[in-house]
């Protein structure tokens, strides 16, 4: 994305954040990490190791589940049996040895985190485990400005439930009604209106 757009994504991100807000979640994978190619990658590779062939657009059609529900998702529409423990493990190793440095900042998204940090409380909440999203917050520079930190099996249901938005709003102390959520897929849009928070499609500014 070109320097002219980002300035102009991120403006639309300020106005459309200016209300009485005081904390903002944001996914992270496709939210703030420019990083979705790189998930659907390691998808497709573990499927390839035991021989089925799988297509990246169910990975962009599920994004923001967690995976162990992605794989399910899989088994459903390839008619697979992968175990989906041992499935999102070998996909983690992938992803975590091979993609997770060379991750990019999705700009106009970060700089925004960057620049309310310390005006309202700052959340990340993930569909992935705890230390692939520590390792990218790490990478993109942010780490150390987001005050509370939501991933995969830390609540008792995942995305699109609202479980993982209330956990965050609830360590925040910060009441659901003034939390934004920052999102780039339908099963997070779900989640925060389940929560009672008002979002933004991050891929729709």
């Amino acid at each position: 994305m070109d320097k002219e757009l980002s300035s102009k994504k991120y403006k639309a991100l300020t106005k459309i954040s200016s209300g009485d807000f005081k904390a903002f979640l944001y996914d992270c994978d496709g939210t703030l990490a420019d990083n979705m190619g790189a998930h659907k990658e390691s998808y497709i590779r573990v499927a390839a190791d035991d021989g089925y062939v799988i297509e990246g657009d169910i990975i962009d059609e599920f994004a923001g589940l967690p995976i162990l529900n992605v794989v399910g998702e899989i088994n459903k529409r390839y008619n697979t049996t992968f175990d989906p423990t041992d499935f999102a493990a070998r996909k983690h190793q992938i992803f975590f040895s091979e993609y997770i440095e060379k991750t990019q900042p999705i700009e106009y998204v970060v700089n925004h985190l960057i620049n309310h940090a310390g005006k309202v409380r700052i959340g990340v909440v993930s569909g992935g485990s705890r230390n692939s999203v520590q390792k990218t917050l790490e990478v993109l520079g942010i780490a150390h400005l987001v005050e509370v930190l939501i991933c995969a099996g830390e609540t008792t249901h995942g995305k699109p439930y609202a479980d993982p938005f209330l956990a965050a709003a609830q360590q925040l102390g910060v009441e659901p009604r003034h939390c934004l959520v920052f999102e780039d897929g339908e099963p997070g849009v779900q989640a925060a209106e389940a929560a009672g928070m008002q979002w933004v499609r991050i891929d729709k500014v």
